[in-house]
């Protein structure tokens, strides 16, 4: 099964990468058989199961192959989101908290999480601290998605036959120069850098499985804190109602251009 993200953004395919280092680019264009194959060893018990036509679809234009490389990346990087704001819910609802300040101006982590539940947490945050984020997020986004990057890593982009879920190394940031950041995204302490081509293949077989997972967690978190009895499993855990806006990243609070507009544009 699928994750997708939808988008209104119109998108560029990447040209083909040239790697002209050391490093060899490995390409290989997944296919609709390799999705069967990967389900199995997901899930023999469910084996391939696509209620949708989208593994035989061509996003953009690009081929099926391409396409399929898109979806594997989504899936990728929504489970391992997933992964965290699971946890970051459940921390979040419990107090559990850094013990020092959020910001130069006082504010403490204790103080959002005096805000209520993870939603209403959220929306306490400082609008600077918003805007810190979702400048972080582009930048790795901007890493993860260049063919640059992906080639000094020795790998291509998701949708030219390289591996789902690469994110590339920060080495040629500091080779340059810039000496940041100092520790790579993944695997920043190199413990999994010598592991067998087996035991890496098993973690990323428990990825994908705990990152379907999360999601469906997250998602449950947010339905029962929105809209409580939503979730039954979940009714009776003391997960607090949230009356905002679930998915919206700001809010009328943070008292930005157009922000005001959006929040109360319903469909």
């Amino acid at each position: 099964m699928l994750a997708l993200c939808s988008s209104s953004v119109s998108y560029v395919a990447p040209s083909p990468v040239h790697v002209t280092g050391a490093r060899s680019t490995s390409v290989r264009m997944e296919t609709q058989k390799d999705l069967e194959a990967l389900a199995v060893k997901l899930n023999p018990a469910v084996g391939y199961y696509d209620p949708t036509p989208l593994a035989t679809m061509e996003f953009w234009g690009q081929s099926q192959e391409a396409t399929i490389g898109f979806l594997r990346q989504a899936e990728i990087k929504h489970g391992r989101v997933a992964m965290a704001a699971f946890i970051g819910f459940i921390t979040g609802s419990n107090g559990i908290v850094w013990p020092w300040d959020l910001t130069t101006s006082g504010i403490s982590f204790a103080d959002i999480a005096a805000a209520g539940g993870p939603g209403d947490q959220f929306d306490a945050l400082p609008t600077v601290a918003k805007l810190q984020i979702l400048g972080l997020v582009g930048l790795l986004e901007i890493w993860s998605e260049s063919n640059y990057a992906q080639a000094q890593s020795g790998n291509a982009h998701y949708m030219r036959g390289g591996k789902p879920g690469v994110m590339p190394s920060f080495a040629p940031l500091r080779d340059s120069g810039l000496g940041q950041p100092p520790l790579d995204l993944f695997d920043p302490f190199g413990f999994s850098k010598n592991a067998s081509p087996e035991k890496k293949e098993k973690g990323l077989l428990m990825e994908i499985n705990n990152g379907r997972l999360a999601q469906i967690g997250i998602m449950g978190f947010v339905a029962e804190s929105k809209v409580p009895g939503s979730v039954p499993v979940l009714s009776g855990l003391g997960i607090k109602p949230y009356a905002g806006e679930p998915m919206a990243f700001f809010s009328p609070s943070d008292q930005l251009p157009y922000v005001d507009i959006m929040s109360n544009f319903h469909i």
